[in-house]
């Protein structure tokens, strides 16, 4: 989990080539996954429905190029994959 103000700070300063090709929408729900944020409380907050964040995240990680493994935990993957490419 991330301080939203971190997370905020770091979606402005992206350069990251993958992390470009996202909508603002997927950088939206980037950012609450960052911060920590379940689906639901995701979909509450952007008021769409939870089958639409769990859309939007499979964007994510096809964008970020996080194939489905059971070893790993792409949503995991993907805001670290963000928070490691972005520049500080």
């Amino acid at each position: 989990m991330v301080d939203p103000e971190v997370v905020a700070a770091l979606l402005d300063r992206s350069d990251s080539p993958e992390l470009a090709e996202l909508t603002a929408r997927q950088r939206e729900v980037l950012s609450l996954m960052a911060e920590g944020r379940s689906n639901a409380a995701i979909a509450d907050q952007l008021v769409i429905s939870e089958k639409a964040v769990v859309k939007h995240a499979s964007q994510i990680y096809d964008r970020l190029g996080l194939s489905m493994s059971g070893e790993d935990h792409r949503r995991v993957l993907a805001v670290n994959r963000y928070l490691a490419r972005t520049p500080s």
